[in-house]
C-alpha cells in the first residue's frame, strides 16, 4: 500500500497558475464602440483619452504609460500625428490620432491642466506617471464592464485592436509593420497570427 505523502507547504506557486497565457486577442469595432460609449457616458475623461490614445497608437503598455504632453500636444492642444520613441527596440514609430482621440485628449488636458513636460496620464496622487499595473487594472475594468472576460484580454488587446483591424481590411502588411514599429516583417506575421489560409484568401483578390 502507498503511503500518501503530505503536499508541501511554502513552495512557490508560478505567476501565470489559473491564468490565460499567450497572446491576447485584438478587441472588435463593437467592443471599442461600447467602452468608448460608457466612458463618455460616465464622463470618465483621463479614461476616454487614455483609451482612444492606445487604441490610435498601437503602442505596448509601458510606452502608453510614458507619452507626455509635448509628444502629443506640444502647443496645448493635440496633433494630427505624433511620434514616440519605443523603449523595447528603441526605434520611433508614428501614429495617426483620430478626431475623437483629439477630442478626448483636449477635453482631458483642459479639465486637469497638464503641462509640458509632465507625463500626459497622472498616476495617484497626481505624483509622475500611470504605472503600467495601474493602466493594466483599467484596461481590466474596461474589459469586464461591457461583459467581456477580463482573464482573456489585457493591454496588448488594444494595441492589437487597430493593427489586425488594418490588416483585415488592406492586407498590407508593410503598413502594419511599420505602424507597429517592428523592424522585420516576420514579426508582424507572428503577431498578427497570419495563416496560410489567410494569405490564400488575400491572393484570391488579386486578378493578373
Amino acid at each position: 500500500m502507498e503511503q500518501e505523502h503530505a503536499p508541501k507547504t511554502g513552495t512557490r506557486l508560478p505567476w501565470n497558475k489559473g491564468k490565460l497565457v499567450g497572446a491576447k486577442p485584438p478587441l472588435r469595432p463593437s467592443h471599442v464602440w461600447s467602452i468608448r460609449t460608457k466612458l463618455q457616458i460616465e464622463g470618465k475623461k483621463r479614461d476616454l483619452a487614455l483609451f482612444n490614445l492606445a487604441i490610435d497608437s498601437k503602442l505596448r503598455g509601458y510606452d502608453v504609460v510614458a507619452v507626455r504632453v509635448d509628444d502629443v500636444a506640444p502647443s496645448g492642444y493635440s496633433v494630427d500625428r505624433a511620434t514616440i520613441r519605443q523603449k523595447k527596440t528603441g526605434r520611433p514609430v508614428r501614429f495617426e490620432l483620430t478626431d475623437q482621440t483629439r477630442q478626448a485628449i483636449d477635453e482631458y488636458l483642459h479639465l486637469t491642466g497638464r503641462k509640458t513636460g509632465q507625463f500626459l496620464f497622472a498616476g495617484r496622487g497626481d505624483r509622475g506617471g500611470l504605472t503600467t499595473r495601474q493602466y493594466a487594472r483599467l484596461v481590466l475594468g474596461w474589459i469586464a464592464s461591457i461583459g467581456l472576460d477580463p482573464a482573456k484580454f489585457g493591454t496588448h488587446s488594444l494595441r492589437r485592436t487597430k493593427a489586425v483591424l488594418i490588416y483585415r481590411r488592406t492586407g498590407n502588411l508593410r503598413a502594419v509593420q511599420l505602424l507597429l514599429g517592428h523592424s522585420k516583417i516576420e514579426s508582424t506575421v507572428r503577431y498578427l497570427g497570419i495563416e496560410v489560409d489567410d494569405a490564400i484568401e488575400i491572393a484570391e483578390k488579386i486578378d493578373i
